[in-house]
């Protein structure tokens, strides 16, 4: 497997919010992640770091001989641990009242594929050169597409894109949404809403279709939303599958 993972501030934005991280352990199972932060003075950078390093940590160093059900388990407490840590931090700092983030993350295992995600950050899977979405927005804009109050076309221009109904931080308890994938797929991508919200779907299918690099693909992916106007951070985790080992 190849994987390149990357974040960007985007075009408007001082500062970025999104954390990102792929990671493999001993066994050769990878975890991939990606939280979208939200809430002043810094407080979502905050957010969406605890997150990720906990997710990596804990990933790293208890993921070990995992059944699915042992994994699904597994994701659910680890989210349960980062969703109470992000509440301790902004009861011990009060000028971060409103904190919390999205999460996306995928587990990659010889055995089985597992995506979850809370908020609206993405998980994809690419299969016989179609990208497929595998996760569902925890948003007020998608409620309202599903139950048919508003057409795609006209979600583009919904003025409240960014309300969410879900978020670590936001819900206690919160429930993450898991979903068993096809391993038969090519490859795995996740990313923030940043790139979501400038790029059709069919655009990123074209570029991770193409013949460029998993670091190529990534960051050709970002420009392209920076020069839609990068309104939002940007954030990628793309994992190949059908390739050699990193």
């Amino acid at each position: 497997m190849k994987s390149f993972y990357l974040t960007d501030a985007g075009m408007v934005r001082d500062h970025n919010e999104d954390s990102v991280i792929i990671v493999k352990n001993d066994e050769g199972s990878y975890l991939m992640a990606i939280a979208d932060g939200m809430g002043g003075h810094s407080a979502g950078e905050v957010a969406s770091s605890i997150a990720i390093s906990h997710l990596g940590k804990h990933f790293k160093e208890a993921f070990r001989s995992m059944t699915k059900v042992d994994a699904v388990n597994w994701i659910r407490d680890v989210v349960d641990e980062v969703n109470t840590l992000i509440f301790q931090y902004e009861k011990e700092h009060p000028e971060s009242k409103g904190m919390g983030t999205t999460l996306v993350v995928a587990i990659i295992t010889k055995d089985y594929l597992l995506c979850g995600n809370i908020g609206d950050s993405s998980g994809f899977v690419l299969k016989d050169s179609k990208l497929h979405k595998v996760t569902y927005d925890h948003s007020l804009v998608n409620l309202l597409i599903s139950a048919g109050e508003l057409s795609e076309e006209e979600a583009k221009d919904y003025t409240k894109k960014n309300v969410l109904l879900k978020a670590l931080g936001a819900n206690n308890p919160v429930d993450i949404d898991i979903f068993d994938c096809d391993t038969k797929c090519d490859a795995v991508f996740l990313c923030s809403d940043g790139l979501t919200n400038m790029l059709e779907p069919e655009s990123i299918e074209k570029v991770l279709n193409s013949d460029a690099t998993e670091e190529d693909k990534v960051i050709k992916l970002i420009k392209k939303a920076n020069n839609r106007g990068g309104y939002d951070n940007i954030s990628i985790a793309y994992i190949n599958l059908k390739e050699g080992d990193d």
